[in-house]
């Protein structure tokens, strides 16, 4: 195969310096140069290292010799996914921008991926052409240790290879899900449910993810206990409704009053609570089971733990700069403590499927592509309710 016949068969849209604009960008999924295995794990595709070197010799030997470059086929195991919608996701922003100076240009974001199956490997068994499936935050792991071998993958020990902006297997840079389509292990794909709207489904594998993954853990799904959510965001909303399923009551805890009806009247919460307000922080001490802080601005942590009941849980899933609060807020009342991300595989898809049994859908804004930078603007400033999903298959042309 001659260099003339590598085409960039892949649509997309990309960060290209720490400005995070966004414009549009082609390249291959298909084909790689190469490089040499990361150390230890599989590798996804069979990639001749030896035969390469001799392709670039050969290829300065003369004029007649045609360059040839590695040809990476889908793996027997790969699933080739059409992306028809991909979430909106502030670590969009925080890897665009460069924030924490480890990005990697041009950059492709996009966690939140729903999409349709256009091929599959030899040996894929789980799905097949025609499938819903979607693509959260990894797209490997090692697959040898206890954490994924328990399919937890998200805290695998020789770190998970995250969507984009991470190091691959073949030592290719992954791209994420704001592109026409991704080529991913079918462990680390998950099936959406008949029925359940693909735009909807996007966030999920984020957003969702990372409030059912520590209300599972920490047994929040008993009815009758009570909640307070802390942030009314991407992620705060959909612990209202996960709270709401579960047979729980729940209080909002927010700084503004703007969110109230909203968080009463459309989300159902049974309470809102304005924390500035120390009559209405001092009328809840002691009355809550569980607490999930999604709030990711500085915040003081001791008005919220004096909520909690006795050995009640406190689940940080936002990132604060820092996080300070007295012991005694802490040993007093036998209260636990605790920080969660993502999740693996099973409580992932265990979690799609209990949004489509009980028909709960995150409050999305759909936008097409081409809005995109106005979005990530709009999310910094906290300006959507609740969660952007980008229309890739109707918009990326």
């Amino acid at each position: 195969m001659s260099s003339e016949s590598v085409k960039d068969d892949c649509l997309a849209w990309a960060a290209r310096d720490p400005s995070g604009v966004l414009s549009p960008y082609k390249f291959s999924r298909r084909y790689a140069l190469g490089f040499p295995l990361k150390a230890g794990f599989r590798s996804l595709y069979a990639m001749n290292w030896l035969y390469l070197c001799i392709s670039f010799f050969l290829c300065n030997r003369g004029p007649k010799v045609t360059w040839e470059v590695l040809f990476r086929a889908l793996g027997k195991d790969d699933v080739s996914l059409k992306i028809t919608h991909c979430g909106v996701c502030y670590a969009d922003v925080i890897w665009s921008k460069n924030k924490h100076g480890d990005s990697r240009y041009p950059l492709v974001p996009g966690h939140e991926i729903a999409g349709i199956v256009k091929e599959v490997g030899s040996s894929v068994g789980n799905f097949k052409v025609g499938d819903h499936v979607g693509v959260g935050t990894y797209v490997d792991s090692c697959r040898e240790c206890e954490y994924c071998n328990d399919r937890d993958e998200v805290s695998c020990e020789k770190g998970a290879i995250f969507t984009f902006n991470g190091i691959d297997a073949d030592g290719s840079i992954t791209r994420g899900g704001y592109s026409s389509h991704i080529i991913v292990h079918e462990a680390y794909c998950f099936r959406i449910p008949d029925g359940y709207p693909l735009a909807s489904a996007a966030p999920l594998l984020c957003a969702g993810i990372t409030v059912y993954n520590p209300m599972m853990r920490h047994k929040m799904n008993q009815p009758g206990k009570s909640l307070g959510v802390i942030g009314l965001g991407g992620l705060g909303h959909m612990a209202v409704k996960f709270g709401k399923a579960f047979g729980l009551k729940v209080t909002v805890l927010s700084t503004s009053i703007s969110k109230k009806e909203e968080a009463l009247c459309v989300l159902g919460a049974d309470n809102f609570v304005i924390t500035s307000d120390q009559e209405q922080m001092k009328a809840l001490h002691k009355s809550l089971d569980f607490i999930i802080d999604t709030a990711s601005g500085d915040h003081p942590f001791d008005p919220y733990m004096s909520l909690l009941k006795t050995a009640g849980v406190f689940v940080l899933v936002g990132f604060p700069s820092e996080v300070k609060f007295s012991p005694a807020s802490l040993n007093i009342g036998m209260k636990t403590v605790s920080g969660s991300v993502t999740g693996g595989t099973r409580v992932t898809q265990e979690m799609l499927d209990f949004c489509a049994a009980n028909k709960i859908y995150p409050k999305i804004e759909v936008i097409p592509i081409q809005y995109v930078n106005e979005a990530l603007e709009r999310m910094i400033k906290n300006d959507v309710k609740y969660r952007f999903v980008i229309d890739i298959e109707s918009s990326l042309k």
